[in-house]
């Protein structure tokens, strides 16, 4: 009778390299879930129903009333351009946010707290206000790709006082981050945002009572404070099948005492001047004024369209944000600061330009001085950003000129 083969020892190698694709399968697995999740949820029923009837909704989307204009050709093809000094090779000057300052009121009822880019807790008339919150590494659905923060951000979520409310302007990645947004869902937090978005939210947790969407001129209370959602000139989509089907907005903040401004993203409009006749003054106006290009003008203000800004929504002190933090246009990342002082200065405009972290009290203290490093940059006049009136190239807004824009300057601009 033949012998039985001996049986085959096991394969430890090849046992081995199978847990080890079982173990990249999961991690892909979780990464691709996680990826899918970030891009958030499209609205249905009673809020899609909603929306449809926005005067905004046209054919399927919500649209601009001036239309948009970018040269998309020529964008695409300056994608991966580095220009010198674009990210910063020292350490920014940050401020580490004391948590027992921002739990005690401020002195003169209103204190703003600048995060980086477009995070912002707005103290204001005993009401905390946080905008467009962005604490994740990276603003992007996978946490391995996109623009990565040069900084931690400089207080820890669980440091913050009592958020009362949180607005958020659009869904793009770099406003609206699912980590954070996550990091929240225990809060007794209002989440104020624009139409369409509250099945982002919804989706990833946050109850719908908490939910507050607005169309614009629309507003809600938070304790004392009235939250108004205002016009914004932008775009929308964390996925293109989904661009647009969102509502943008800026945010009036109106207090029994003090009111502030927000921009959101958005490109120069002259509804600006309606925001500032039906709810201005303002004590303070936080308006965009980086990451921009000639490339793609009506999405952005640039600096010298956000110190008009400021000034048709009249508003007593501008500052300056959507900087600072992350690289998403070619321009050195200390020109906004710049070239708004240099508009600011020529406009007679009064600007507070705050390292990140540092909490403001308005009205008690000092204007900040320059904390960023001299780095070249390019003037108003070298490189324009000029919005466009009606989304045709040829038709731009005009606005006011002035030497001291093209002459004041740290250094010679970069090539």
């Amino acid at each position: 009778m033949a012998e039985e083969p001996a049986a085959r020892p096991p394969d430890r190698r090849r046992a081995g390299w199978t847990i080890a694709g079982l173990l990249l399968t999961g991690v892909v697995s979780v990464a691709l879930l996680s990826g899918w999740s970030s891009l958030g949820a499209s609205a249905k029923g009673m809020r899609l129903a909603r929306l449809q009837q926005s005067p905004q909704w046209r054919d399927g989307t919500f649209v601009n009333p001036q239309g948009t204009w970018g040269d998309t050709g020529r964008a695409l093809s300056r994608m991966f351009e580095r220009v010198p000094g674009d990210v910063p090779d020292t350490p920014v000057p940050v401020v580490r946010t004391d948590p027992m300052q921002l739990a005690t009121a401020s002195t003169r009822g209103l204190r703003i707290t600048w995060f980086g880019h477009s995070s912002t807790l707005v103290q204001i008339d005993g009401v905390n206000v946080l905008t467009d919150p962005l604490w994740s590494d990276r603003p992007s659905p996978l946490a391995w790709i996109g623009p990565k923060r040069w900084y931690a951000p400089p207080i820890a979520l669980s440091d913050l006082p009592r958020i009362d409310a949180v607005v958020i302007s659009h869904d793009h990645y770099d406003h609206l981050d699912r980590a954070t947004i996550q990091a929240m869902r225990g809060w007794k937090t209002v989440f104020v945002v624009p139409l369409g978005m509250g099945a982002h939210l919804a989706s990833w947790g946050i109850p719908n009572s908490r939910i507050k969407e607005l169309d614009w001129w629309e507003s809600t209370r938070v304790g004392d404070l009235a939250i108004h959602a205002t016009p914004s000139r932008h775009h929308t989509g964390r996925l293109s099948p989904q661009s647009d089907k969102t509502l943008w907005a800026g945010y009036a903040l109106v207090g029994p005492s003090h009111r502030v401004y927000y921009s959101g993203d958005t490109g120069f409009f002259p509804g600006l001047a309606d925001i500032g006749s039906r709810l201005g003054p303002f004590d303070a106006a936080m308006i965009e004024a980086g990451q921009y290009d000639p490339d793609w003008p009506d999405w952005h203000l640039g600096p010298e369209q956000a110190v008009e800004a400021s000034r048709l929504v009249r508003a007593e002190v501008l500052i300056p944000v959507h900087w600072a933090l992350l690289k998403l246009a070619h321009h050195t990342w200390t020109e906004p600061a710049e070239r708004v002082s240099a508009a600011a200065a020529c406009r007679g405009v009064k600007v507070a330009i705050p390292p990140p972290g540092l909490p403001l009290d308005l009205g008690a203290d000092k204007a900040p001085t320059k904390w960023w490093p001299a780095l070249p940059w390019h003037t108003a006049v070298e490189r324009p950003v000029a919005a466009t009136r009606n989304g045709a190239a040829g038709d731009r807004f005009q606005l006011p000129t002035c030497s001291a824009t093209a002459a004041v300057r740290s250094r010679e601009p970069s090539q």
